[in-house]
């Protein structure tokens, strides 16, 4: 067991040593993102077809009535049948709960567009610092190594020329993305893989895919099917509810997330140049396939609830590294506080921008990195990518 202060109330080593690397720097970032997603999510909930004021909103959230019945929001996070079995053994009351409309709408309806926001920010973010460490190019994120191309491709195929496996529209579209990775790694791979060939490899993948999708449109006529996939292919929030937030925590919070993490060291190494990792004992290809594969996981997860959201791999760990530099472990845990903050600020404006519509996050994330994108390619000499 590990003593927080001694007699003179100092912290011990242990404790001071775990946590010196959060510096002043990476705290305001993380408190400034909590803020954000805070704001944000407060916004969310208040607007919508029944309108509430903010503060019934945020009472709405902080209803008592939930709070105080835990098997409420067991249920929603593990769904009615698992979520009441789990509250029966934990011994709490597994009695209908007697909600306000404010409360049910909140709660849900509009609560889990937040939460869905927050893990697919936080998702894009890590899988675009890994990628961008991997490939040791800050222009690097998940769609410059095909795994978006491949995700939108077997959207499309699945819509368009296999409608009967719909129900299962997420599980397929993570498997095209690992599956497009897994091509851009063979194509990339000549008696190992480096850097440049791993992102020629993903352009030819991402543009002999892209025009895949597109051909694919010319074989369907029903308007219905064309926007639903216009609305993976753009990313979109509108009509998640609880069941994409089930998809997403697990593997969020037990895998890509702690697995990124835990890797961040040698990331750190990676970015050293491969003569000097292998020096250092390390296996290049092993370490850059496995924690590649992490970044795909990080990615499919995002794009099984949400479509193909745009840009936040590549400005939001570029944007960390600018504010609390290069130390992965710094980057990974900024950008999975930044990464929430921008998807969920990016869904109010897609929401709010045109009254009566509400517009693909995709759309919003794509005017804003677009420009940025452009801003980095100014930055960067030619020779540092």
């Amino acid at each position: 067991m590990i003593t927080v202060a001694s007699e003179t109330g100092e912290v011990v080593p242990e404790l001071r040593s775990a946590v010196s690397w959060i510096d002043a720097r990476l705290a305001g970032l993380i408190l400034g993102s909590c803020a954000i997603v805070a704001a944000a999510g407060l916004v969310q909930v208040s607007f919508g077809t029944y309108t509430m004021s903010i503060a019934d909103a945020w009472a709405a959230v902080f209803d008592p009535a939930v709070w105080t019945n835990p098997q409420y929001p067991l249920r929603l996070l593990l769904g009615d049948w698992l979520g009441t079995e789990v509250a029966r053994l934990l011994g709490f009351s597994t009695a209908p709960v007697d909600l306000a409309r404010e409360s049910l709408i909140v709660w849900g309806l509009r609560l889990p567009r937040v939460l869905v926001a927050v893990l697919v920010g936080t998702n894009l973010a890590i899988s675009g610092a890994v990628f961008q460490a991997v490939t040791r190019n800050e222009l690097a994120s998940p769609f410059i190594l095909g795994v978006s191309a491949g995700a939108g491709l077997a959207i499309l195929l699945t819509l368009v020329v296999f409608s009967g496996l719909a129900t299962f529209l997420p599980l397929i579209a993570a498997g095209g993305g690992a599956i497009a990775f897994a091509l851009v790694y063979a194509i990339a791979w000549k008696g190992g893989t480096n850097p440049v060939r791993l992102v020629l490899a993903g352009v030819i993948v991402s543009t002999v895919f892209g025009s895949m999708q597109t051909g694919l449109f010319f074989f369907t006529e029903d308007l219905g099917v064309v926007q639903s996939a216009i609305s993976w292919t753009t990313g979109s929030l509108t009509g998640v509810d609880w069941e994409q937030v089930r998809i997403a925590l697990p593997w969020t919070v037990l895998f890509t997330v702690p697995l990124t993490l835990l890797g961040a060291r040698q990331l750190n190494v990676l970015l050293l140049g491969e003569r000097t990792a292998r020096s250092l004992g390390m296996s290049v290809e092993r370490v850059r396939f496995l924690l590649s594969a992490v970044a795909v996981l990080a990615a499919g997860t995002a794009i099984a609830v949400a479509g193909i959201v745009s840009f936040v791999g590549l400005i939001v760990p570029h944007m960390v590294r600018q504010l609390v530099g290069s130390d992965y472990k710094r980057v990974v845990l900024g950008s999975v506080f930044a990464g929430p903050a921008l998807v969920a600020v990016a869904d109010v404006g897609a929401r709010l921008a045109v009254p009566g519509t509400q517009l693909p996050v995709g759309i919003v994330t794509g005017l804003v990195g677009g420009p940025y994108f452009l801003y980095l390619m100014r930055k960067t000499e030619v020779g540092e990518l």
